[in-house]
């Protein structure tokens, strides 16, 4: 398991979260048993991290696995916009700063 680690320590820099993922999933799909929870304890990955990298790679088929440069995350994935979830938030912005000072920070 020095190995593994080793590797981890080596990637875990460069990679994403998403190839992270599926670095990690590779490795715990080459153990022979109990991968999921020698990756998780030795990368401190969560087993369902690793889960999920493990369900991408099953999906990936024949062709092999396809993954978006442009994206880490999946579409609709993240954190939503504040202004989303509190319609009222940028009148309370606003209503904070004088209509006189915008623009002009040496203004009273």
């Amino acid at each position: 398991m020095d190995a593994l680690r080793k590797k981890y320590r080596t990637l875990k820099g460069c990679l994403d979260e998403a190839r992270l993922r599926i670095w990690a999933a590779a490795e715990a799909r080459s153990c022979p048993r109990g991968g999921v929870a020698r990756v998780a304890e030795i990368t401190g990955l969560s087993r369902r991290t690793i889960h999920r990298g493990l369900m991408k790679l099953s999906q990936s088929g024949r062709k092999g696995l396809q993954l978006d440069p442009q994206r880490v995350r999946s579409p609709g994935g993240g954190r939503k916009k504040l202004t989303q979830s509190d319609t009222e938030l940028m009148a309370d912005l606003e209503s904070l700063v004088e209509p006189l000072t915008r623009g002009d920070p040496q203004s009273p």
